[in-house]
């Protein structure tokens, strides 16, 4: 547990220098662990050293750890979610984190009797490999989810090229922030998005100078076991 209280402390003071350089408060910060290179033992280790936030991209790994962790963390599924494996989780996560398709809508509102949080996902660097909704695309999207009851939009969610070009990320980001003002100000019910899921290891810092609300960390702050083993072997 150490290794992630160690990387945590160091998380937090980066954390606490982009809000301060942001004229934002830490509080409004929420870290999701991704747990989805580590086993449940470390998931748990995480949980132990505060972190109550998990995060997964598949559903074996969410349910491998949930069925022993349950609800002692808040889940998130933060993967391109298959529309026929929606019945597997949906009950399982507390926000999903890649809504980007009619079709899913409809499956998550038809296999629930609840509200779930959802984040809708916007390609806002238009690369052909990422999934999410051209900006385009997401007004009219976001309208449509009025038919589905069980959909509520918490707020929108984007991933940043793979670059080191800070000023291209935060670029991207910025764009999130103006697409989520938009539509909070469209007052919808259904559709209050007063979040921003953006941000990972290698940029949440720029994320939150922009307003991400969620931030996704996972190797940065719990490791990777699988990597860990190949060093240790060498």
């Amino acid at each position: 547990m150490t290794l992630i209280i160690d990387n945590l402390q160091d998380i937090q003071k980066n954390i606490q220098n982009a809000v301060k350089k942001a004229g934002r408060e830490i509080s409004d910060i929420t870290i999701i662990a991704v747990t989805k290179q580590v086993s449940t033992e470390r998931a748990i280790e995480a949980i132990d050293a505060g972190l109550t936030h998990l995060g997964e991209n598949r559903p074996e790994g969410l349910l491998e750890k949930h069925e022993t962790i349950a609800n002692h963390a808040t889940w998130h599924y933060i993967g391109s979610m298959q529309t026929r494996k929606v019945r597997k989780v949906i009950d399982q996560i507390d926000y999903l984190h890649s809504l980007d398709r009619i079709s899913l809508a409809e499956e998550i509102n038809k296999r629930v009797n609840h509200p779930v949080n959802c984040f809708v996902q916007v390609n806002v660097s238009g690369e052909e490999a990422k999934h999410g909704l051209s900006p385009v695309e997401l007004p009219t999207f976001i309208e449509q989810l009025s038919d589905y009851p069980h959909i509520r939009v918490a707020g929108l969610m984007t991933m940043a090229p793979n670059t080191e070009d800070k000023e291209l990320i935060r670029s991207v980001f910025k764009d999130l922030k103006k697409l989520q003002l938009e539509i909070a100000s469209k007052g919808y019910e259904y559709a209050p998005c007063t979040e921003l899921s953006m941000g990972m290891s290698n940029d949440y810092e720029i994320a939150i100078e922009e307003g991400a609300t969620f931030v996704r960390i996972g190797t940065a702050l719990v490791g990777n076991e699988r990597r860990e083993s190949n060093e240790g072997e060498r």
